[in-house]
């Protein structure tokens, strides 16, 4: 790894001792690409706490529990955006519309696009905010979290959106907030935000769930991390739920866990009898 005109000498010892924390902390796996990216994430923490190289910084997250969730933060990727991935929300509509939904969990909700988009196609799907559907949305992440609580974003966010759909969903800010929109507050009252670690034993959340969206998380843990957390959630569905993945994600090892429906999207295995 070449140091080059950085700020803060970055060695491949550091890279390695970084990664082998938050493997530790989260079990996310960073690849060895991921080189620049943490030097890029975690020079940001540096320059705020006034330390002088990574050592010293991974000393003191060590050493003071208020920097552990900022040292999580800053390395997991929050890349999102409205109706990412639209077929998964085409799914999510013909599902409603053919089964009694009562409770969705977003597993990766990051800034709150994902569970919004969610929640819309709920809305739009059965002509109701008050639809008595729950959602749940979690992350690790405690900044998204914060972020996708307040609902608001950048106005650009929801360019590709129908007139309508502005309308419906969003209130356009004026003054100082020009050019952000806020999601509606009966768009808000639909999604319930909470911290969820998913390598954690314990989640808080209990079936039977009738969907759950867990896309592109996976690829950030091993095979053995993945089938653990697969099998957990697949014992929340209900035996036809749906269980939704991200477009790398690939469960082949796992059809002793999930039945595949095609375009990533998968049911629970059927129990073979003995």
């Amino acid at each position: 790894m070449m140091q080059g005109e950085k700020e803060f000498a970055y060695t491949r010892a550091d890279f390695d001792r970084v990664r082998k924390l938050l493997y530790q902390l989260t079990r996310i796996h960073l690849a060895d690409s991921k080189d620049s990216m943490v030097y890029s994430r975690l020079v940001r923490r540096l320059r705020a706490l006034k330390l002088s190289g990574f050592s010293q910084y991974l000393q003191y997250v060590q050493e003071h529990e208020d920097e552990v969730q900022c040292f999580i933060n800053s390395l997991t990727t929050n890349l999102t955006s409205f109706f990412r991935e639209p077929h998964h929300f085409d799914i999510l509509a013909d599902y409603l519309r053919e089964h009694k939904v009562q409770r969705i969990w977003c597993a990766a909700s990051s800034t709150g696009e994902e569970p919004y988009s969610i929640a819309i196609t709920v809305a739009e799907t059965l002509g109701s905010f008050k639809n008595g559907i729950e959602i749940i949305a979690s992350d690790i992440d405690s900044g998204a979290l914060q972020t996708a609580q307040n609902g608001i974003y950048d106005e650009e966010r929801i360019k590709s959106f129908s007139a309508d759909r502005r309308k419906n969903f969003f209130l356009r800010g004026k003054g100082a907030q020009a050019g952000r929109v806020k999601v509606v507050a009966e768009l808000s009252r639909m999604v319930s935000f909470r911290k969820i670690n998913l390598t954690d034993r314990h989640w808080g959340i209990e079936g039977p769930l009738d969907i759950i969206f867990c896309r592109n998380v996976m690829i950030y843990f091993n095979k053995e991390t993945q089938l653990e957390i697969l099998e957990k959630m697949v014992g929340l569905l209900k035996p036809q739920g749906l269980y939704i993945a991200g477009h790398s994600e690939n469960f082949s090892h796992a059809t002793h866990l999930v039945r595949h429906l095609g375009r990533t999207t998968y049911h629970p295995a059927l129990v073979q009898p003995a």
